[in-house]
This record gives C-alpha cells, structure tokens and sequence, in this order.
C-alpha cells in the first residue's frame, strides 16, 4: 500500500508542480497545495504515516545539503554581517510583538513569550527551492537567506531551552545546551576542513560500486544526526556537510547524483508531506484568531528580517525579497510547538491553531518571494537598458 501511496504522490507533486509553473508560481506551491488535497484535511487518499515522515525528512536534508554544495564559501562569509541583520531582526521583531498579541490574548507571561519564540522560527526549506527555481540561490541575496537562517536556528532554540527551563523542565540546561551546540560548529567545521576531504580521497578508492556519492550521503547524514542530536536542526547539519563536501573535487559529481536521487523521489515528498500532514479540524472555531496570527506571524518576518537586510546595504527590491524568504516557518516551528506543548507552554487549542498558522506562512512564502525577486529583477533590467 505504501508503495502505491509513494506514487501516487509523487505523481500528484510532479503534476502539480508543472501547473504552479504554469501560473506563474514556484512548482514548490503546487507539491504543498496537492499535498493538502491528497491529505486527511480533503480527500483523504494518503494518511501521514510514520513511514512517510521519515521519506520527507530524508528529502528536507538532501534539500539542504545540495543547498550547501552550491554555496560560494568566499560570498558566504562576505555576507556574515548581512546575515546577522537578517538574523537577528528577524528574531527581534517576531519575538516582542508575538509575546504583545500573547498578552493580549490573554495566555500567561511564560506563555506569551512562547508564541513570541514561535513565531520568531525560520525555516527555509521551502525558500531554497523556490531560490533554485528563480536561480538565486547562489547570489548575495541567497547566500544571506541561508547565513540567516543559521543564526534564527541557534538563536531561537537557546530561548526555547530559557523558556522551558522557566516552565519546570528541570532536565533542561542551558549552559549544556548552549556548551553543546558551540561544540558542535567548532567540530562541524573542524572535520569539513580537515577530515571530509581525507575521507573522501581515501574512501571513494574502494572497489565499490558508486563509493563517490555513498561515502558523500553518509557524510550528510552522520552531520545531520549530530547536528539534531546536539539541538541544532539537522538541515542546518546537512547544509555544513554540503559546503565541507564542495570544498572537494568530488562537489560536481555530488551534486549530479545527489540531485537526481533527491528531486527524483524525495524532495517531492518532503513538500507534499507538509500539505498532507496539515489538520485542519476545528478550524472554523478558531478563524478570526487564525488570520490574525497568520497576518502577524507574515509581517513580523516580512519586515523585521527585511529591515535587517535593508540595514545592512541591501536595496528596497533585494530586501523584501530577503524578508519574504524568511516568513516560512516550516518544520522548524513545529517542531518547536511540540516542545511548546510537551512543556505546557502552549495548550492543545492554541497549539492547533499554531499548526495551520505554520501552513499558512508556508503557503505564501514562494509567491511572496516569486513576486519580490522579479520585481528585482525587471529593477536592474531597467537600470541597466537606462
């Protein structure tokens, strides 16, 4: 049965797709949207199973780890202080006026700030695709999305961990936490320097079949395991397995392989299996509150990373394209709502109602960014026909 689930959503992401392009949109929308339909929230066709939820993780750290192969390590740091703008005020903005509609809403001191760290969460999953797609993935804009997107990581699990310590999570440290994840860059970037490139020279001489990209994808991996297992989300993990691998000779052979295996089956689960694990039940009941927390988790973002990237040099084009790129919350919200629920920072009705919010922010994330970057775009088209 599982089988004939795959294809049929691989197909339906396929289709889907091609008709987003069609209209005008990134073919990531068209995967989440029939996602939705095929789901338990329309049609019913396809449950969200345990089985399925590890194909699309597969296919979110590929994602990021071809992200990380096409990384331009030299623009990557040229933008360290535009990503910290972008980082950080993306985290301020989201974080005070979340915690405001918190206390209007009137949840408790602790509880407000939860929802201001929720929504301060960024993950850009869904923005690097959409980035390929518009082939902006490897230019300054994209670079400082992907350096953002680090810092709105760490930053925020730290507060998590503060906040979860607050609410009696007496096995939550938060000099350990933070000790583990600064160990974790430093040996991260340690062993992409020094260890990758000998592994790779070494290994890939075995008289296996297709060692290149097996010793490559077990790199990625082995990087986004520890990366989650040290509190750090393990995209972030994959996307540094990513760079250290491009520093190799091997990087173009990675990167054929390992697109062909993930955009052939993995990656078009991964974007239908946000849309078909969305639940939407009781959604009525909870709509004005919905729309209000959706239009705030999308202008919080918006403007506060895009205020960011203004801040740091950018124009008024590139920045909003930055800021919209930023409004996905993706997987990294959810999970940090589950945290949120399993410490009681959050209750099951808002936690419901956070679910769809997190949907919605990743819905209109690759049309924002679509309407953005063309408009930048026809800008420096028309500057340069002047």
């Amino acid at each position: 049965m599982f089988i004939l689930q795959l294809a049929l959503i691989i197909i339906a992401a396929k289709l889907a797709g091609a008709l987003s392009v069609r209209f005008g949109q990134p073919s990531v929308l068209g995967e989440i949207i029939v996602g939705v339909l095929l789901g338990p929230s329309v049609f019913g066709l396809i449950e969200a199973t345990e089985t399925l939820a590890t194909f699309s993780t597969i296919g979110v750290i590929l994602l990021m780890f071809i992200a990380g192969l096409e990384t331009d390590l030299g623009e990557f740091k040229r933008s360290g202080k535009s990503s910290a703008f972008v980082g950080f005020g993306g985290i301020i903005v989201p974080l005070f006026l979340g915690y405001l509609a918190g206390e209007m809403m009137g949840l408790t001191n602790l509880q407000s700030w939860f929802l201001g760290v929720m929504l301060s969460a960024t993950s850009v999953s869904i923005s690097v695709q959409a980035l390929k797609e518009m082939n902006h993935l490897k230019t300054p804009e994209g670079t400082t999305i992907l350096g953002a997107a680090v810092i709105d990581d760490v930053v925020v699990m730290v507060i998590l961990a503060f906040l979860i310590s607050f609410a009696g999570g007496g096995d939550v440290s938060l000099t350990a936490l933070v000790i583990k994840k600064v160990l974790f860059f430093v040996f991260a970037i340690l062993i992409a320097w020094k260890v990758v490139p000998w592994v790779m020279n070494r290994l890939t001489k075995l008289p296996v079949s297709e060692a290149v990209i097996s010793f490559a994808l077990i790199i990625c991996f082995i990087y986004a395991f520890t990366a989650e297992i040290t509190g750090v989300a393990n995209i972030i993990g994959a996307y540094i397995a990513g760079i250290a691998l491009g520093l190799t000779k091997f990087k173009h052979e990675v990167f054929e392989k390992v697109e062909t295996i993930s955009y052939s089956i993995f990656v078009p689960v991964f974007f239908a299996y946000i849309g078909i694990s969305a639940v939407f039940t009781g959604i009525l009941d909870n709509l004005g509150l919905i729309i209000l927390l959706s239009i705030l988790a999308i202008l919080t973002k918006f403007i506060g990373a895009g205020a960011g990237a203004k801040l740091s040099g950018f124009g008024w084009n590139s920045s909003m394209g930055i800021g919209s790129a930023m409004v996905s919350r993706g997987e990294v919200a959810l999970i940090v709502a589950s945290m949120g629920l399993a410490s009681n920072l959050v209750t099951p009705d808002l936690y419901a109602t956070i679910i769809v919010v997190v949907i919605v922010t990743t819905i209109v994330t690759p049309p924002m960014m679509k309407f953005f970057f063309k408009r930048n775009i026809k800008s420096e088209t028309e500057l340069l026909a002047s």
